[in-house]
């Protein structure tokens, strides 16, 4: 069950939610972050959030047949990471584009998981609601990239902020789901 693998993975969850949240809130707190701080910056969240899912996928691959699922968000995480951090020179055109796609593949598989976790568990909309403000939050980098990255920081950490609260709040949940779960096997 896929509400197995997030219900053991539920502090990777939450250490995900935890780095987003500290980027959101330090591209608010420095405003006049240069651009290469923030291709630092994003790749660093990029590259642990992709870690955290391979690593959950990893964990769940006996228990789930859709284990795939969290290994391909985690790889694409990887490679993003990768890719922003090998070379911080990038232009802001570029990073808004790996942002972009980082931002709805992850969506995208977020949605998928979510509606695969209806019947497993109650808040899996908090996984959706992320999902959507994922894919969202790259189409609108893709509708505007000759605006910058500077010129749309405020949104990027406004994304940061929400993607990092809504994996909190599932962490939150799944952490429940799984205190029950092992409360009803010791009864």
């Amino acid at each position: 069950m896929i509400a197995n693998i997030l219900s053991r993975g539920w502090w990777m969850i939450l250490l995900r939610a935890v780095i987003a949240i500290l980027f959101g809130i330090l591209i608010f707190a420095q405003p006049a972050i240069s651009l290469v701080s923030l291709v630092w910056a994003f790749g660093v969240l990029v590259l642990a959030d992709g870690v955290a899912n391979v690593v959950m996928a990893v964990q769940g691959k006996n228990e789930n047949d859709h284990w795939w699922v969290f290994l391909l968000g985690g790889l694409a995480g990887v490679l993003v990471g990768i890719l922003a951090l090998s070379n911080p020179a990038v232009t802001a055109v570029v990073l808004l584009f790996y942002i972009a796609i980082w931002a709805m593949i992850t969506g995208f598989l977020q949605i998928g998981a979510a509606i695969r976790l209806r019947k497993e568990i109650q808040g899996e909309f908090w996984l959706f609601l992320g999902g959507v403000a994922s894919v969202v939050f790259g189409m609108l980098l893709v509708a505007r990239p000759g605006e910058g990255a500077m010129a749309v920081l405020w949104l990027i950490g406004a994304y940061a902020l929400v993607f990092g609260f809504t994996l909190l709040l599932l962490a939150l949940r799944v952490r429940g789901f799984s205190k029950r779960v092992r409360g009803a096997v010791t009864a």
